[in-house]
């Protein structure tokens, strides 16, 4: 009896065992989803290098898109990614030459000292430019060029006229996207086309430098026809409404400011010609050649100020009031049209190209709405507000540290989304905004 209740005894566990043994595995997931992160590249203009306060330095090459991307890449096991620094030493320099932005106390033309963005040195150090640091053994991984546009990736004189592209080029014939695809990426995170539109807006669109719908889709589907032709996949951004950004909103279009002392000079002057002022806030004037025999009219208020204009000039000078502001310190209803109405058009085809490759794409225009109205994140306001919003640069165009991590949570969104991976969101607060003196 006793051994026949061992016998029992044994083989219930070795049944129990046999059933444990054929319990499924619970494995855990891969982060990288359907990711190959053995070679991952970012390619874009300066937002993407790390282009900020009108200056590339190393220190914004740090804190880039590209960089904090990359950092969280690392999280699904992407190897460390080789970035084209400058000389932490050099003050750094602008795509004009100059000594980038900080911000610092500056006295008005009327002897008023206040906070303001001030350039580090009277001139860039164009010096940091000029010494090549290609390595052939560890191949730069981030190609964030300042001033980059669609159009370049196939020149092959690109070195010849940017600086920024030829101190890391293999050679001074190499085009771009040959670079790229020297060693085909396994993956890629492409920001380019807001240079395409830069130049026009930032010109008041007196540059007439915006490309056709069809010179964008020939160049937009080279890039990624290229890019894509060994398997690998990758995200896109679109281009957003740049007129939503500091460098055109800050600047108010009734910033015009009248007493008792000037408002009857200015009314006796212009009233002839059918323009009225009042006391307390009023539209600046502005020149356009098809408003009157004058060429003259105030500014509307869906019209748009840029911050190049010389605020001296309207302080102390009378600009915006008896010589009424250029052209070139204005965007007017008919460029602002013609500006948004080729985005839209960009943004249908970076959509379309992105889907013929099945790519994931990041919703760039809305991020930036998004700041122009503000939100809360984890406490902390952010806006599209100059220096105080906590997200742009003292250029007023491209995003600081802190913006770059939010705007790197837009893409680690779209990425997940479309590639099931599980890549952590960036804590955007442990970056800097604004540095205040």
């Amino acid at each position: 009896m006793v051994m026949r209740m061992i016998r029992y005894m044994v083989i219930l566990c070795v049944c129990g065992l046999a059933l444990l043994s054929c319990e499924p595995k619970n494995e855990m997931p891969n982060p990288a989803g359907e990711i190959d992160v053995t070679n991952i590249l970012y390619i874009g203009d300066g937002q993407m290098g790390g282009y900020m306060n009108d200056g590339f330095t190393k220190e914004n090459q740090e804190n880039s898109l590209a960089n904090i991307l990359a950092t969280q890449m690392e999280f699904i096991a992407a190897p460390t990614t080789n970035i084209p620094y400058l000389d932490g030493l050099s003050i750094g320099v602008s795509v004009n030459g100059l000594a980038p932005f900080h911000l610092s106390y500056k006295t008005d033309c009327k002897g008023v000292s206040s906070l303001s963005p001030v350039r580090t040195a009277s001139v860039g150090d164009l010096n940091c430019l000029t010494q090549n640091v290609y390595q052939a053994t560890n191949p730069f991984k981030v190609f964030g060029i300042p001033g980059l546009t669609s159009s370049q990736f196939t020149n092959a004189n690109l070195s010849a006229s940017n600086a920024f592209f030829q101190r890391m080029s293999s050679s001074p014939n190499v085009s771009l996207l040959n670079e790229l695809t020297a060693s085909p990426p396994s993956f890629f995170q492409l920001y380019i086309g807001l240079e395409d539109v830069l130049d026009f807006a930032k010109s008041g669109g007196t540059h007439e430098t915006l490309p056709t719908e069809i010179e964008f889709q020939q160049n937009y589907e080279q890039i990624l026809f290229n890019l894509t032709s060994s398997g690998a996949k990758g995200v896109v951004a679109t281009i957003p409404d740049v007129s939503q950004m500091p460098y055109f909103t800050t600047i108010p279009w009734n910033g015009l400011t009248l007493d008792n002392s000037n408002l009857g000079t200015l009314n006796s002057i212009y009233n002839p010609l059918g323009f009225y002022f009042q006391l307390g806030a009023n539209p600046f004037m502005m020149v356009d050649s098809t408003a009157n025999m004058f060429a003259v009219r105030q500014i509307e208020s869906s019209e748009l100020l840029l911050l190049s204009v010389p605020l001296d000039s309207v302080k102390c000078n009378q600009m915006g009031v008896l010589f009424p502001i250029r052209d070139e310190f204005i965007l007017d209803a008919g460029e602002l049209n013609t500006l948004r109405n080729k985005i839209e058009a960009y943004n249908t085809i970076i959509r379309n190209v992105a889907e013929q490759y099945q790519l994931a794409v990041v919703n760039t225009g809305q991020f930036i709405s998004k700041l122009k109205d503000g939100f809360v994140y984890n406490g902390v306001s952010m806006s599209a507000k100059f220096v105080s919003g906590g997200a742009y640069s003292l250029d007023g165009i491209y995003l600081n540290p802190r913006g770059n991590a939010l705007f790197a949570n837009e893409f680690i969104k779209a990425i997940n989304l479309k590639y099931h991976s599980a890549i952590p969101y960036v804590n955007a607060l442990k970056y800097d905004g604004i540095r205040f003196p």
